[in-house]
């Protein structure tokens, strides 16, 4: 995973990133910052495991939250797009999803993770269903999360 670490900030030099992690609790962060130089583009993040933090931090709207869960499309959007404002960067990325070991209220099953980005110009959610158990649900979404940045910055 460092190799694509490193692809990825090679691919934002000149610009910054910003990470809202709720299901992976940081480890996209932690991946990031384990690349030397890596400040030079990745500011920080925000991991918002409740909602409270969503909405508070994030700004993420308390009907979404409400109506849709936290574990939804339009929510993983206004994650990326509120950790893009709060921490004032050119990019942001956000996970929100089910590692198990249950599914939520709103119909989705373990596995479940939607992914934000928004870089001002695009704001864009993909929809994945990994398998496997908590932590490889976890290191799963984190690998997509990063390599989405890729994609959509190079």
């Amino acid at each position: 995973m460092m190799s694509l670490c490193c692809d990825v900030l090679k691919a934002l030099e000149g610009k910054t990133l910003s990470t809202a992690e709720s299901c992976t609790g940081g480890i996209i962060g932690s991946l990031l910052t384990a690349v030397p130089g890596s400040s030079r583009v990745y500011k920080g993040g925000i991991i918002s495991y409740w909602s409270e933090i969503k909405k508070n931090l994030l700004g993420v709207d308390a009907e979404l939250l409400e109506t849709r869960g936290p574990v939804s499309e339009p929510v993983a959007r206004a994650m990326a797009e509120g950790a893009r404002h709060a921490l004032c960067t050119d990019v942001a990325v956000s996970v929100t999803g089910l590692a198990g070991p249950d599914a939520d209220a709103y119909g989705y099953p373990v596995g479940t993770v939607f992914i934000g980005y928004a870089d001002g110009k695009n704001s864009i959610v993909k929809e994945f269903h990994f398998s496997g158990d908590r932590d490889s649900v976890r290191r799963q979404a984190a690998d997509a999360a990063l390599r989405l940045i890729l994609e959509k910055c190079l």
